[in-house]
């Protein structure tokens, strides 16, 4: 009885085995993922004009009362803003204020205050936004001048260059599948996002004094290279 079953338990061993070695070679033969699949990137690009232009000016003063200190500045801020929103085709908005001690040598008393407000003014019409900042630098001091893409000009190329982007993704498609031998290929995936590479002038001191003359200087804004990259993926077919 007992060689019967140890012989009926070799049986069993060897087919569990049998088994395995043949479940081995159909897995190995399976097609993996990604197979014949290729990476590919394309990209566009237009060089386009800075059509918006931000002026920041500011207003400080120290005081020993700090109550009174913010009752001045604010007094002041309100005149330039009051003077600013008459301006047509400008958008104007308060920015940061901020309001610290002074301390002595030491620095373990405080001996006064020191505050300091902005008035943030934005146009797409430089001339009248130029008139505007010299006639505001009487009172106020000068902070900070930049050019930017708007929002709308930036939508409205990104459409154009859209289609551009697109049929250069799939002429490049086209070209490695044929020279890997395929009859054609499949769009797995395709990724598109944009950059942009501004270009703006340096304009500090002695350009914002010019602004406070009775002539408006001009202002060249500069340009930004708007970029438009494509990266996907394909399967080509092979024939």
């Amino acid at each position: 009885m007992l060689p019967h079953i140890l012989r009926s338990r070799r049986c069993v061993a060897l087919l569990a085995l049998g088994l395995l070695c043949t479940a081995g070679p159909l897995q190995a033969a399976a097609t993996p993922d990604g197979y014949n699949q290729v990476s590919l990137s394309s990209e566009v690009r237009q060089e386009l004009p800075l059509d918006r232009m931000q002026v920041v000016l500011y207003t400080e003063a120290e005081g020993r009362d700090p109550a009174q200190l913010a009752s001045q500045i604010s007094e002041k801020l309100n005149k330039a803003l009051q003077q600013a929103r008459g301006k047509a085709g400008v958008q104007v908005r308060t920015g940061n204020r901020q309001s610290y001690p002074l301390h002595d040598n030491d620095g373990r008393r405080i001996t006064g205050w020191r505050e300091r407000a902005e008035i943030q003014l934005s146009s797409a019409d430089f001339p009248a936004l130029s008139q505007l900042t010299g006639e505001l630098l009487e009172n106020l001091q000068f902070g900070s001048l930049n050019f930017s893409l708007s929002a709308e000009q930036r939508s409205k190329a990104e459409d154009q260059l859209m289609s551009q982007l697109v049929e250069r993704f799939g002429e490049r498609a086209s070209l490695v599948s044929r020279s890997l031998g395929a009859s054609g290929y499949r769009l797995v995936r395709l990724d598109i996002d944009s950059a942009g590479n501004e270009s703006q002038p340096m304009i500090r001191g002695l350009a914002m004094k010019a602004m406070a003359a009775p002539v408006t200087p001009e202002v060249e804004a500069g340009t930004t290279e708007l970029v438009l990259r494509a990266t996907g993926v394909i399967e080509v077919q092979k024939p």
